[in-house]
């Protein structure tokens, strides 16, 4: 599983609400190109946000589903790249310091042919993946503080 993490100078709730607010995604989960609906219980398990993902005209329409959801400290989803795959993506948060949160983005290939393609240049495109995603996560974070 590939780990990233990153410091975010907010408030681990703050930063939870981001991860909760299902419209946001596409602004900074890197390869979400589009949000096409949120179930009304999101981030509820079991709950699914409907995405498409990739450059158009090869993107793919899917869903991602949380597996697990416990404010304000973690949030475990399989997200949904069928034909493929499927992944799993797991958000921690733990609090540092006096109002800052680190963040740990934990991502693993589940299913589907993207399980079978693993080797070190795909690693490290996911990991250069999800250290953007972090970035922008805590860009939406910081600039809700106040």
């Amino acid at each position: 599983m590939a780990i990233v993490e990153k410091v975010i100078e907010a408030p681990p709730q703050q930063v939870f609400d981001v991860l909760a607010d299902g419209w946001t995604y596409s602004d900074w989960v890197v390869g979400t190109a589009h949000v096409r609906d949120v179930d009304g219980a999101w981030p509820r398990v079991g709950s699914q946000l409907h995405h498409r993902a990739g450059p158009w005209p090869f993107s793919l329409q899917d869903a991602s589903t949380v597996l697990v959801c416990e404010p304000p400290r973690r949030l475990v989803l399989r997200a949904g790249l069928w034909p493929a795959g499927e992944a799993i993506v797991s958000f921690t948060l733990e609090p540092v310091g006096d109002g800052a949160t680190r963040v740990r983005i934990g991502e693993d290939f589940a299913a589907g042919p993207l399980r079978w393609v693993r080797n070190k240049l795909n690693d490290l495109v996911l990991h250069m993946r999800n250290r953007e995603t972090l970035n922008r996560l805590s860009d939406i974070a910081t600039r809700q503080k106040g």
